[in-house]
């Protein structure tokens, strides 16, 4: 669980998995930067909260080198609906299995309205060309963690 928690100068474990558009396989985006979000479920307040900031941030994420692909353990289906619905124009990832979340430390024990729940964990793994980890965050707020990820990576 989150006992696999990265921290920069780690290797980013790659990954194949399917999207709502067909698959991604983070090791064809060597060479780019590459923002992963995990969030734990596409339609609810702070999931769309978040997504939203990334769309609304995506021409300055991607001005400044960085591309960005939203997690979650949603299948492809609701995926797609989310992407409509909102307007979304980045990949989202459905990891139902949590293979991905396991290998990045993003599913776990967490608080949830007081109680000690197993969930995903919403972090932020920047990973840099080379394919090693340049910034990991974890525990990340809904509300303005983009904002707060774009002053951390130097992105007016």
């Amino acid at each position: 669980m989150t006992e696999n928690r990265l921290a920069a100068g780690d290797t980013a474990p790659d990954f194949t998995a399917p999207t709502d558009q067909g698959s991604f396989t983070l090791s064809e985006h060597r060479g780019s930067r590459v923002i992963l979000y995990f969030y734990p479920a596409a339609m609810t307040p702070g999931c769309t909260t978040q997504a939203c900031d990334f769309r609304d941030s995506l021409d300055a994420l991607k001005a400044a080198g960085y591309e960005v692909v939203g997690v979650s353990k949603d299948e492809p289906a609701k995926l797609a609906e989310f992407r409509e619905q909102e307007g979304l124009t980045f990949t989202l990832v459905s990891d139902p299995d949590r293979t991905v979340q396991d290998a990045y430390g993003a599913w776990g024990m967490k608080k949830l309205y007081g109680k000690e729940v197993e969930g995903s964990i919403r972090s932020t793994v920047v990973i840099g060309p080379d394919g090693t980890v340049e910034l990991a965050q974890y525990n990340v707020k809904a509300t303005g963690h983009v904002a707060k990820l774009r002053r951390d990576l130097g992105i007016d």
